[in-house]
């Protein structure tokens, strides 16, 4: 497959065996048992490698749909609003919210327009991004849509816990408290130490759409997953 092949189609339940080796993509189920190719990124050590996912790149048929399975792990927890996290959460946010019926959703951001206010605000850092130095902010005048309101945190991929923690950590200062956590991918297990470094369960209140494991090299060059 070329690079911009990749996240663009949906292939019926039993397309392609889950438990094959492959050299060239992962194979990753929705709830519906609907099957998503993903890249594999290749780890420094050269013997690991991560199913990859960039929402924003993705067709709107696949984003509509990990939305619409997102929404309906979450929708139980009955959502007033919706908050995404940037940059590519924002995409899956705008589409959970929609998919369950809300009008509009809140975003935080990385750019600090001039009537931010610094105390709310946070460090913010990404596996994707790891030497950009950025803080999360949220816009002061979206404070009443969260505040008081049961809410539900997106972003498109946890992966280290970092943006999620620092997420949580900008509305917890806020006096804000997500119900629900959710993602398209919930990569690996690495994530769960961060997210409940203050203490909190955290990690309970995290939902995906499907997960990913780190994959192990075998010896013929594909890669698998271990266990």
């Amino acid at each position: 497959m070329q690079p911009h092949d990749f996240w663009q189609e949906l292939h019926p339940p039993g397309t392609f065996d889950p438990m094959a080796e492959r050299a060239d993509f992962y194979l990753a189920e929705l709830p519906d048992g609907r099957q998503l190719r993903l890249p594999i990124r290749v780890l420094g050590d050269g013997d690991h490698a991560l199913a990859s996912l960039i929402v924003n790149q993705a067709s709107f048929a696949v984003q509509e749909a990990l939305a619409e399975a997102l929404a309906a792990r979450i929708a139980a927890h009955s959502i007033d609003v919706v908050a995404g996290l940037p940059t590519l959460g924002l995409t899956l946010a705008a589409a959970v919210a929609r998919a369950l019926g809300h009008a509009r959703y809140v975003p935080l951001g990385t750019s600090r327009k001039f009537w931010y206010r610094e105390e709310l605000s946070v460090a913010l850092s990404s596996i994707t991004t790891p030497n950009q130095e950025k803080r999360l902010y949220i816009d002061p005048r979206m404070l009443p849509l969260l505040q008081g309101k049961r809410v539900a945190l997106i972003d498109d991929v946890i992966s280290s816990g970092a943006s999620i923690a620092s997420g949580l950590s900008l509305l917890s200062s806020c006096g804000i408290e997500p119900v629900t956590i959710g993602a398209a991918m919930l990569q690996s297990e690495r994530w769960r130490d961060r997210v409940d470094m203050d203490g909190r369960r955290w990690s309970e209140r995290i939902v995906g759409v499907f997960s990913t494991p780190i994959l192990a090299r075998s010896e013929n060059g594909c890669w698998y997953r271990p266990g």
